[in-house]
């Protein structure tokens, strides 16, 4: 799990996600990236049960597994600020 926290691009994932619920198109826009690199971030987050889906017509929407994983991401988020 720290491993796959561990990422800049995939910390910065899941913060945006800690805020909200997102759909991949959102976090691509947000990002500036492209679907693939966001999508197997996703994959190996949703795989290390960090973040969590859920469809809604073609739509997945994705946001933060639980309130524990919130506050390993806001720690993560605040601990990169400082060095």
């Amino acid at each position: 799990m720290f491993r796959a926290l561990g990422d800049p691009q995939r910390l910065r994932l899941l913060m945006l996600l800690e805020a909200s619920e997102r759909c991949v198109s959102e976090v691509c826009e947000l990002l500036g990236e492209p679907m693939p690199a966001i999508s197997q971030r996703l994959r190996l987050l949703k795989s290390e049960r960090i973040v969590r889906s859920r469809r809604d017509g073609k739509h997945v929407f994705y946001s933060l597994a639980d309130d524990h994983i919130s506050r390993l991401v806001t720690n993560g988020g605040m601990h990169a600020m400082e060095i």
